[in-house]
């Protein structure tokens, strides 16, 4: 039986990374999830009338910067600036009143990142090109409890009460605003 991992455990870790994340550290950025059913395509695979997103989420998360490149092509000097932006997976998901437990529960902005949502940081537009979601608290996802063919679990019975998915990273590279066509009225 696993002795750390409870929901203890878990609720005083979530406190410190959202106190990190949004007092200390207050990296944010803005999320515009992509609304594909709205979007039309023509035949080529195409946006041809521009894509369509959900009203935009400020969210607190980590940023990891690599350096801009310029790889010259045989027509043009392009431009490469990829950044990874990772967000503590609570504040993504749906608000769930019993492990949240504050008076004004502001977490829980009801997106999954997915390819080809935009973020915002900086002036700057960052297409998402990957996500990954394999952060484990005490390395055990708690959505895998190895259940035998009975259910159960002989070596360690309530091994579903422990672990916790921390994160989810977005890598993304930057495209110009001209191409994203989202027009900032207010935030």
């Amino acid at each position: 039986m696993a002795l750390y991992g409870e929901a203890r455990d878990i609720s005083f870790f979530r406190y410190v990374n959202r106190e990190l994340m949004g007092n200390i550290i207050s990296q944010q950025c803005v999320y515009y999830k992509y609304v594909l059913a709205e979007t039309k395509i023509n035949m080529y695979g195409e946006a041809s009338e521009g894509r369509f997103f959900y009203p935009p989420v400020i969210l607190n998360c980590l940023i990891e910067r690599s350096d801009q490149t310029s790889p010259i092509q045989e027509e043009n000097v392009g431009f490469n600036w990829n950044i990874t932006f990772k967000f503590l997976r609570d504040d993504l998901l749906d608000k769930n009143p019993d492990t949240d437990n504050l008076v004004n529960n502001v977490y829980g902005a009801n997106l999954v990142p997915e390819v080809g949502d935009i973020i915002m940081y900086q002036n700057g537009y960052w297409e998402v090109d990957n996500t990954n979601a394999n952060q484990y608290f005490t390395g055990k996802n708690p959505d895998y409890p190895n259940y035998d063919d009975n259910g159960n679990n002989p070596l360690n019975p309530g091994l579903e009460n422990y672990g916790w998915n921390t994160a989810i990273e977005c890598q993304a590279h930057y495209v110009p605003a001209d191409r994203v066509n989202i027009q900032i009225a207010r935030l």
